[in-house]
């Protein structure tokens, strides 16, 4: 994708973006005294919902296009762009008539490609600069799918977010971070700016630092935080938003990691170090190769005596004793989970392929 960079769409970008503001406008007031707040020249644009999808009926489901006037006074005020989520072709339109600075398509509608493509249809031909959230579900083809259609309809300014993943399991954030998930976005769109919704991964305002600094750590494009005058009277959010003085104090502790070092000294070690890890790589490889070879002589071997490929008491004894070897060499737990669990799936197909 031909996607134009950052530094052409036409929104000040410091070393990295940065969209801050309230989860819902929920009035002017409200809305002034928290941009008036980040009014410090370090706010790419200040970030509003307008229109809020609720879980259940019956809660703050926002102010509605009220809301875009009170982010043209924010703007007229403190010449700082804005911008608001949209999810139907009527909000873009409203939106294109306020002449709003910037847009994203949330979670919920991401998952959807009907709703996507209609915002796409809608949005053609105006040159906005648009972001779209990662689906729900952990679906990267959903992401990219819905990327790809306001890429098809002429938009060049397109950015993504990472806001996490929802899940079943009992984890420390409200949303996963599945960070291999937006690394292999990167990956597939390398000219896509990739900004992180630490808000929403964490659900909760203690654990934003972390995850923020992990993704400058990641090298990612900017931050999107929840930011609220009075977060403990928010009508939606409240438990993950900052007071503007929580959020300068967040900015001043994060650090922004570059890709490349000017030393000298750096260029050499880390040569000598990536050149350890390729050769480890490649003898990893070779060794996952045999395990595969024997993998197929033991598919053979159940096929001729019928039995079957998947051996649940096996797989237990492997995952158990696996986890103990990883830990005694200081990986996790979770991790070795994982790791065997490709090498599993991957040594049953090569079992099943063998009976063809």
């Amino acid at each position: 994708m031909a996607l134009k960079p950052l530094h052409e769409w036409g929104i000040s970008v410091n070393d990295i973006l940065i969209s801050a503001g309230p989860c819902s406008a929920e009035s002017e007031e409200q809305l002034l005294e928290t941009a008036r707040g980040l009014a410090d020249g370090k706010v790419s644009f200040l970030r509003a919902g307008i229109w809020k999808p609720r879980t259940h009926p019956g809660g703050f489901e926002g102010i509605g296009i009220k809301g875009l006037e009170w982010l043209v006074n924010v703007r007229e005020e403190l010449k700082i762009p804005v911008g608001t989520e949209v999810a139907y072709p009527a909000h873009v339109e409203a939106c294109m008539k306020y002449k709003i600075d910037a847009l994203w398509i949330g979670a919920r509608t991401t998952s959807n490609p009907f709703a996507v493509q209609a915002l796409a249809d809608t949005l053609k031909g105006t040159g906005v600069p648009v972001f779209v959230k990662n689906p729900i579900s952990p679906d990267i083809e959903l992401w990219i799918g819905a990327i790809e259609r306001l890429y098809n309809a002429g938009l060049r300014k397109i950015g993504a977010i990472h806001r996490g993943f929802s899940t079943s399991k009992k984890i420390l954030y409200r949303n996963a971070p599945n960070w291999k998930i937006p690394i292999e976005l990167k990956r597939r769109i390398p000219g896509i700016p990739l900004l992180c919704d630490p808000s929403h991964i964490c659900g909760t305002r203690e654990l934003i630092f972390s995850i923020a600094q992990e993704a400058l750590d990641l090298l990612y494009d900017g931050l999107m935080i929840e930011v609220h005058k009075n977060p403990s009277e928010a009508l939606s959010d409240s438990g993950q938003q900052l007071t503007p003085d929580q959020f300068h104090a967040l900015m001043r502790r994060l650090t922004i990691k570059s890709e490349t070092g000017d030393s000298r000294e750096y260029e050499i070690r880390i040569k000598e170090l990536r050149h350890e890890v390729d050769h480890i790589d490649e003898h990893l490889i070779q060794l996952l190769g045999k395990r595969m070879d024997i993998a197929e002589k033991m598919g053979d071997l159940k096929r001729r005596n019928n039995i079957s490929v998947f051996q649940p008491h096996r797989w237990e004894e492997i995952i158990n004793s696996r986890r103990t070897a990883g830990e005694e060499n200081g990986l996790s737990g979770e991790f070795v989970f994982q790791l065997f669990q490709v090498i599993h799936e991957e040594a049953i197909r090569h079992q099943e392929e063998s009976e063809k």
